[in-house]
């Protein structure tokens, strides 16, 4: 037995991820050793596999493959030394003249040609060869095709390792997807329970009160309630499922009005200039949560002292609308204009927040079929923009 070295030991943990020596022959790998017959003008041609002491024939032309000792297979030397050959008759090769391949006792090799199967990473794992009983002159033209019919074996390979990798990823995702409806589910119950509490005891609050200014101040909270219910319905039916989001036409200004009411205990609408928001197609609770991320965002890090100074307005492009939150806050450093949209990324820890905010807001923009990033604003501060297709009329 061939002693195993850490080259033959690479070599197996690659045929092992390939899955290669245990299956049955590829139709794939069946049809580039004929191919490879043809080009060669022989009538014989396989593909080797190689592990410590044994020549594996994963797929055959002209004669039925059989597993061998490596130590007797012509291509062992191809293998080893990763060079590719080409003879007009391999009992004239020191190398090859006295192997059973080409005496008699396995075979009667005379036209011999083998080029390494290697792999992207670089491992040699076997050869394509092609062979003949007959002599034949050494073809530079077919020596070039074999060459590239061995590239196409080794693709076979790598396209079905990711064809696996695939499906396993695919099968692991239907069970995160599983567990996160499950985790989705329940923490909508956690929610949903209080903020209807809280709805009830609005209502009765609301018969009881009679003076003007409580009356107005409780029926808004007890609209902020409801919309923030259909809003926690929406994004955890959306992290739930990933499914893309609803088709309605959305009047963002509606859903900014919306926004702008709920966070009328942070943000007074005086220090938000609106200009004209356009309509969109998509889920207005969702895109609602964007637009009051943003706005929050732009109040919060106004400088210490200063009342904010916000500007919320949008710009038609080519099939899109831009949709901008200026502010006259401490701005965003350029190299972390990407990393503020990474989950959990917070730049500045002195300021409430989890960090998952903009993440969350380019996820939705995203599912919109949009896209969503930020500039320095000129004169300081940062614009927060985001991209939506403009709706079709038609």
């Amino acid at each position: 037995m061939t002693a195993r070295s850490d080259t033959d030991a690479r070599r197996e943990r690659v045929l092992a991820a390939y899955d290669a020596l245990d299956r049955p022959p590829r139709r794939e790998l069946d049809a580039l050793v004929e191919l490879a017959a043809r080009v060669a003008g022989v009538p014989f041609a396989a593909v080797n596999l190689f592990t410590a002491d044994t020549q594996h024939q994963v797929a055959t032309t002209g004669f039925e493959g059989t597993d061998s000792a490596r130590e007797d297979a012509l291509c062992r030397v191809v293998v080893e030394s990763g060079q590719p050959i080409m003879l007009e008759d391999a009992r004239s090769d020191r190398r090859f003249a006295d192997s059973p391949w080409t005496t008699g006792e396995v075979g009667d090799v005379k036209f011999y040609g083998s080029h390494p199967l290697t792999t992207p990473s670089g491992v040699v794992i076997g050869t394509l060869c092609v062979f003949d009983s007959a002599t034949h002159a050494v073809d530079d033209e077919a020596a070039r095709g074999l060459a590239q019919l061995a590239d196409r074996v080794v693709d076979v390979l790598e396209l079905e390792l990711a064809s696996r990798r695939l499906r396993e990823v695919n099968a692991r995702l239907a069970t995160s997807n599983e567990r996160l409806a499950h985790f989705a589910g329940q923490v909508s119950h956690d929610l949903k329970n209080p903020l209807t509490s809280i709805s009830l005891s609005l209502e009765s609050l609301e018969l009881e009160v009679t003076d003007p200014y409580q009356v107005d101040t409780v029926a808004r909270a007890r609209r902020g309630v409801e919309r923030m219910t259909e809003m926690i319905g929406g994004l955890l039916d959306f992290a739930a499922q990933g499914a893309a989001p609803g088709d309605d036409l959305v009047d963002l200004g509606e859903e900014l009005d919306a926004a702008l009411d709920d966070l009328a205990g942070r943000v007074g609408r005086v220090h938000v200039a609106v200009g004209s928001l356009p309509t969109v197609r998509g889920d207005g609770p969702q895109l609602r949560s964007v637009l009051m991320n943003l706005v929050d965002n732009a109040a919060k890090f106004s400088p210490a002292g200063a009342a904010p100074d916000i500007e919320v307005d949008a710009r038609a492009l080519d099939k899109h609308h831009r949709i901008e939150v200026r502010d006259r806050g401490r701005g965003i450093p350029p190299d972390q204009h990407e990393r503020i949209f990474a989950p959990l990324a917070r730049l500045d820890k002195t300021v409430d927040g989890s960090g998952i905010g903009l993440a969350t807001c380019r996820r939705i923009v995203e599912a919109h079929g949009g896209s969503m990033g930020v500039e320095d604003r000129s004169g300081g501060g940062a614009v927060f923009w985001f991209e939506l297709p403009a709706p079709d009329r038609a």
